[in-house]
């Protein structure tokens, strides 16, 4: 089995920067053979049980034909000499049994190594997307990498199976074919490699010439199932807006051009019947032609006529189901280069392996001097520079796009500042520097946008802290002011919450987050407007919670609610990524500036309300 690097960032046992399996996979972004072959290198004894069953099994049915000639040859002489024929048919039986096991073993090989691959790969792929920062998903969508994982499982899956069961057997039973032939004559037997080897070369030809409406098949038919999912998504807003009749001619539109794609996809693949079947007819007259007319000048017996001809029909058959099976594998690889390209980019920040664990003795943070933009942006941060003393409550403020949500997703480690364009620092140490799960395992973050996983009530809480007892769970939630909550739901704690927490509102979603951040007591707390779904008797309760839960915290909170931030210790002002102002918020609230400006208007709209 394949391992990823998607959990060794937890004790750091590799001293190289960069996950050794990462640098592995972003080599096969444009080699996608080479990515195959990766995967059946991982299981070599099942592939070879596979392999060496299925050339086992071609073998006892080219013997079987070749033992039906013996037995057809013997039965002149059947009555003087039943010893050849009973030993002919004894042969056939033996053989004919063991052709049927061989397909089961290699049949049931087959399904555990093949379905075992894929797991591999889908396990590798989502370890090696985990490791890329949160820019990497906020411009990829979700629905579309899981595609592509799938996409990438599923083609090799497909180019294993039509190895396996389509292309192995019948390159195997053609060449046999030839050499069985070449027992009886070896003139016919050279002339067959010939014709068989053009009929496969121009079938090939005949169907990849066929591939653009096969990929053009399958965009459409991707087109479909993504409108369905988008149409499904967005049925209230249809039957809001009454926008059925519309949406369903949109459809139809999407589905004629389906139908009209896969149409001419399968034609060609009947024109390519028709032609083989023409040349099968013609090939195969010919060929019994020649068998015949050696047996009545006795250069052939009646069994080489009868193993000619089916062998002659199993190796013209076999060239066209040769050139299908490559043309689709050809398809299916060409399928797989793409996803892999599409997934194995380069990661725009690595977490180092074999870096210490974050020690938070103070619990003090530092920004030096940070300079930094968003991929294809303007700066953001410009030469931000600011110190946290341990235990203070530090409040953000600042116009939208000012830089605030960057700040914290420095400290996340999120994003990392550019080579020597600054550092960020917890009690000294670069974040750079240290585990990132053990940086994580310091800071509790209760984001604006609560996103819920599909799961119990019971689950998400305790997911910055699996080991927590129910008990502990229940009082985080009692002092998030969410117990009641959880009394009033059917299954309590067992509740599932649905696909993102749509079961709940956002303000249940934001006391459940913040019992979470209760639960995991890091030393350091961020908050992102932890309070903005919440009325204003909500907001009361839970910021009474809040004010428990900062006691003893180095705590960095983002707040347009200014009214959230007067118990704290300082105000940062912060415009086009500097810091413009600092200091508590009393003092601020007397000295002009941004601070003081959208405290006069709030006071001058709550007058005027």
């Amino acid at each position: 089995m394949i391992t990823t690097d998607a959990g060794m960032a937890d004790g750091g046992h590799r001293p190289d920067t960069l996950g050794r399996r990462a640098k592995t996979l972003i080599q096969y972004a444009n080699h996608p053979l080479r990515l195959l072959w990766r995967y059946v290198r991982a299981h070599p004894y099942g592939h070879a049980l596979v392999v060496s069953s299925i050339a086992a099994a071609v073998g006892c049915a080219l013997g079987a034909q070749f033992a039906i000639r013996d037995l057809i040859d013997a039965l002149p002489a059947g009555h003087e000499h039943p010893s050849r024929v009973v030993g002919a048919f004894l042969v056939i039986v033996a053989l004919l049994f063991a052709d049927n096991l061989l397909w089961r073993l290699a049949g049931l090989a087959g399904v555990r190594t093949f379905v075992a691959v894929t797991g591999d790969v889908r396990r590798e792929l989502f370890g090696y997307l985990t490791g890329h920062s949160p820019a990497y998903f906020s411009n990829a969508q979700p629905g579309t990498l899981a595609s592509r994982i799938s996409a990438t499982a599923n083609a090799i899956f497909t180019i294993e199976n039509t190895s396996a069961w389509s292309a192995i057997p019948t390159l195997l039973t053609v060449l046999g074919s030839v050499v069985l032939i070449g027992w009886v004559n070896v003139g016919m037997a050279f002339a067959l490699v010939v014709i068989s080897a053009l009929m496969t070369v121009f079938l090939f030809w005949l169907a990849r010439r066929g591939s653009e409406r096969h990929l053009d098949f399958a965009s459409w038919a991707a087109s479909v199932d993504g409108e369905l999912v988008d149409l499904l998504g967005n049925m209230p807003t249809i039957k809001a807006f009454d926008a059925t009749a519309r949406e369903c001619l949109r459809f139809g539109n999407f589905l004629n051009n389906e139908i009209r794609s896969r149409q001419s996809s399968l034609r060609h693949l009947e024109k390519l019947r028709i032609v083989h079947a023409v040349l099968t007819v013609l090939l195969s007259g010919s060929l019994l032609g020649w068998v015949v007319w050696l047996w009545t000048v006795e250069r052939a017996t009646t069994g080489d006529v009868v193993l000619v001809s089916s062998l002659g029909f199993a190796i013209l058959h076999g060239t066209r189901d040769l050139a299908v099976a490559l043309v689709d594998m050809t398809q299916h690889v060409a399928r797989l280069a793409d996803a892999a390209q599409f997934l194995l980019v380069p990661r725009e920040m690595e977490q180092r392996v074999g870096v210490p664990n974050l020690e938070v003795r103070d619990a003090n943070i530092d920004f030096e001097n940070i300079s930094f933009s968003y991929p294809g942006r303007r700066r953001v941060l410009d030469h931000f520079s600011l110190h946290i003393d341990a235990g203070q409550r530090v409040g953000l403020v600042g116009p939208s796009g000012a830089g605030k949500s960057t700040v914290l997703a420095l400290l996340l480690r999120w994003f990392d500042p550019p080579l020597g364009a600054g550092a960020v620092c917890i009690s000294g140490q670069r974040l750079t520097d240290v585990n990132l799960k053990s940086l994580h395992d310091a800071v509790s973050f209760v984001p604006q946008d609560i996103s819920l996983f599909n799961r119990s009530l019971l689950d998400n809480l305790r997911y910055g802290r699996p080991e927590a007892t129910e008990e502990e769970v229940l009082q985080a939630c009692e002092h998030a002011g969410c117990l009641d909550l959880i009394r009033s739901l059917p299954e309590g704690l067992h509740t599932a919450v649905g696909e993102r927490g749509a079961r709940l509102s956002g303000g249940q979603r934001q006391r459940i987050a913040i019992a979470r951040a209760f639960l995991k007591d890091a030393p350091i707390l961020l908050l992102d407007e932890a309070t903005s779904a919440l009325d204003s008797a909500s907001e009361a309760v839970i910021q009474a919670a809040l004010d428990k839960l900062m006691k003893g915290r180095t705590v960095v909170a983002i707040a347009h609610r200014l009214s959230t931030l007067q118990n704290f210790d300082r105000i940062v002002v912060i415009q086009d990524g500097r810091l413009v102002d600092d200091g508590p918020p009393g003092e601020l609230a007397c000295r002009p500036g941004i601070y003081r400006d959208v405290l006069l208007r709030r006071e001058y709209a709550k007058a005027m309300g």
